[in-house]
This record gives C-alpha cells, structure tokens and sequence, in this order.
C-alpha cells in the first residue's frame, strides 16, 4: 500500500542538532530521515550517546533542530511560534522522561493530572481521571502519596500514566521500562501497545531493553547521530548493544 500525508504521524528529513561551539561543539543529529506511522509503535535502538534522546526531543518539540524539517501530524514545528509550538505539544504530545521529573509537592495523583490542569480541566474531574490511569499502571491505591515515598520503578509508572492522562496523539518514551521489573515493565508496555494502536495515534520509545522489543512494530537503530536501519519488530537487533558514551 502506497502511505499517504495523512498516514505519516512523524516526518524527519534531513534533521540536523548540535550541542555547543568552535571546538566544543558536539553534532547529536547528522540528517535523520525518519517517518513514524500512525497506529504504530516504533522503538529507537543504539548505544548511548548515539542521539536517540536528542531526536525524540526534537520530534516531541522540546528541543529545536538546527537544520531539516520535522513535522508531526503534518504540521512543520520550525512554522509554529513559541506559543503555538507550547500549545501544540501541550494538546498532542505526551513525553515520558528518563528522570520522571515529578512535583514533589504534588500527590502522585496530583502529578498525573497537571496537563488536564493546564489544559484548563476542573481539578477534581483531573485528579478523578489521574486515579484511574494509575489504577491501569498499577498504583491506584499510593494515588495520595508523594513522590519521594515511592519507589524508582513505582514513580516510572506514574510518569507514564502522566503522559497518557490528556490522550495525546504522539507519545514519546526515554527507558519507559527502565525502572520496572519484567511483569510490571510487561504490563505497561501492553497498556501503551494498546494506546499506540488507534489510527490516529503513533508512540516512540527510546530503550535499551531487549525484553519488550516484542512490543515494536518496528525497530529503528541508531548509531552516531544517524539512523542506520529501520526493521521489522522482533528478537533484538544484533548491533543494538550499548557501547560508548557521549551525548544523547
């Protein structure tokens, strides 16, 4: 079948990035072509450093690209002002963070519905809908604990039922499983299978973890700024082995 416009969540040609200057300067990105369909679920794949970090930004409209086009759900992200591109992002994007970036003043419920409440959702209808996502990651019965009393891998799950919470069309995921344990990491890939899977929808995971590489309709590697391969999902890609360091 020949794709159209509208069956193209993510579209990356020619996407440059670099980090600093004169001798300094790192390039993260050097021309990334890449689509994400919708409905589907593409896992990035590649030692660290290799800039999987810095593309999902770009994409998720965190970062700004230096050179290319990116455009998600046909919109060109380089077109849209700061405000637009602030609220785009805020209406379409879920991102879950490697380093969770949780409120510690918030009750975990709390923190799953801030982007209801900044999308201007009633507080007690917010908090209602974060309960029940963190009763689908498991953690229904903490939803009035801080932060700092759960776990790594419990406040894992609560970031991801953060970026689920206002049913965005794009959601991008660093190390979503990294935290968890293979049942729970198991669970919440089941549950983001299932959000990936509707037709207007696209999620892109970042990861390290060969466990639910099953989960993938397709598997991107990555190595040095560029991306090397594109494949079906399925047994873990031979050169997908973390090696180096460097900028992600």
């Amino acid at each position: 079948m020949v794709e159209t416009a509208t069956e193209i969540a993510v579209s990356c040609v020619g996407v440059t990035k670099t980090y600093g200057e004169g001798q300094s300067q790192v390039t993260a990105l050097r021309g990334i072509d890449l689509e994400v369909r919708q409905g589907e679920l593409l896992m990035l794949v590649g030692p660290s450093g290799c800039g999987k970090t810095t593309l999902i930004s770009v994409i998720a409209a965190i970062l700004d690209h230096d050179a290319g086009e990116v455009r998600v759900f046909g919109e060109d992200l380089r077109e849209m002002s700061s405000s637009r591109r602030t609220r785009f992002r805020g209406e379409n994007i879920g991102f879950v963070f490697q380093q969770f970036n949780l409120i510690p003043t918030l009750t975990i419920a709390e923190n799953v519905a801030v982007p209801l409440l900044i999308a201007g959702v009633r507080r007690s209808e917010a908090v209602r809908r974060g309960r029940a996502l963190l009763d689908r990651v498991g953690i229904g019965d903490r939803w009035n604990t801080l932060p700092s009393k759960l776990s790594g891998g419990q406040q894992q799950r609560v970031a991801i039922a953060r970026s689920l919470v206002h049913n965005p069309r794009l959601i991008v995921c660093d190390e979503p499983t990294s935290s968890l344990d293979h049942e729970t990491g198991h669970k919440v890939m089941e549950l983001m299978r299932e959000v990936a899977a509707g037709a207007d929808r696209a999620l892109v995971v970042v990861t390290h973890d060969a466990r639910i590489f099953e989960f993938a309709d397709r598997i991107a590697r990555m190595d040095d700024g560029r991306i090397l391969s594109v494949t079906k999902g399925g047994p873990r890609p031979p050169d997908a082995r973390e090696r180096g360091t460097g900028p992600h």
